[in-house]
């Protein structure tokens, strides 16, 4: 079993990430500054033997409780990840992808670790091919509201490739695509928990345009399960890791109203200024990790919506 250092343990995926991990047998070390993570994500983890949490800035040299420990890996999904937080904290998703995942590649070198980044989609931006596979080098803007976060991960992803070329250091890339599930904040922005809130409250359900725009949609259960593959596996990446089940938007308001059943209706309303450059189209090419793994998704979309939504009735103040 190994002791793995968790970067952003305490955000949606992280802690289900987390969760695995203890599972499976291994010892974790959290270490978040719950920007976005929320501590109840891990509150229940508390008196677990095998669980630390220090609570830490990675953007900041690292404390000694975290540099004189000795981690086998050191696993990066420290970052703010919605479209509001495009908008309200730009610069901090700019120093974590570059300041703090050079403090955690460092530490990896340092103690001869494995070090995981979990990338994203949004490398991709406006993609041109569909769906898009590993080997597409994408449609991004350098200077758009989401530049901040799109930039932020390219640049990790070629900081961690430099330190696995000219350091040797031990490297895994992944992409994720859009997940939902359990755990996701209500209010950040993002499309699956916007809806479903929506929908709870018996408020309109928002499309932008005429909702014809598609997204790939990947129930976390699934989505740690194919991350841990990769990081347990040989592939260097980056690996993309999501559902290539596609819907558009509408499709995704008609069956969270079907859901709930919520009395809400759907609206069309403006792009909204932090949105602008949303992508029109999003789905994973995952031949590379089913060929190499045998990893793919379980989850349907109806299942997994499901799933979230008597989790936000049960533990969401809404």
């Amino acid at each position: 079993m190994s002791n793995i250092l968790v970067a952003g343990g305490g955000g949606f995926v992280g802690s289900h990430v987390v969760d695995l991990l203890l599972e499976r047998g291994d010892t974790v070390t959290v270490v978040d500054n719950f920007a976005t993570g929320r501590r109840g994500n891990v509150a229940h983890l508390a008196h677990h033997p095998r669980f630390t949490l220090v609570e830490h800035d990675i953007t900041l040299p690292l404390p000694a409780d975290i540099t004189d420990a000795r981690f086998d890996r050191v696993l990066d999904l420290a970052s703010p990840a919605s479209p509001l937080d495009f908008a309200t904290m730009p610069l901090e998703i700019l120093a974590v992808g570059s300041t703090g995942t050079r403090h955690l590649l460092d530490l990896a070198a340092a103690h001869g670790a494995r070090f995981f980044l979990a990338s994203t989609s949004e490398v991709y931006g406006d993609p041109l091919v569909h769906p898009q596979p590993e080997t597409y080098w994408g449609n991004v803007s350098s200077i758009g509201p989401r530049s901040c976060y799109d930039e932020a991960k390219r640049f990790s992803e070629a900081l961690t490739m430099a330190y696995h070329r000219h350091r040797d250091v031990d490297v895994r890339i992944v992409r994720i695509f859009n997940t939902y599930g359990e755990r996701m904040r209500p209010d950040d922005g993002r499309v699956v928990n916007t809806f479903v809130v929506q929908a709870l409250l018996g408020e309109p359900i928002t499309l932008h345009g005429d909702g014809s725009q598609t997204r790939s949609f990947c129930h976390v259960s699934d989505e740690v399960g194919g991350l841990v593959a990769v990081l347990d596996g040989d592939l260097v990446g980056p690996v993309n890791v999501g559902n290539p089940g596609e819907f558009t938007m509408r499709q995704l308001a008609e069956l969270v109203i079907e859901l709930t059943g919520s009395s809400s209706d759907i609206v069309s309303v403006p792009l909204p200024p932090e949105r602008e450059g949303d992508p029109l189209q999003r789905q994973p090419d995952i031949a590379l990790i089913r060929s190499t793994y045998g990893w793919e998704p379980s989850v349907s979309l109806h299942d997994g919506l499901a799933r979230m939504i008597d989790h936000f009735r049960a533990h969401e103040s809404l």
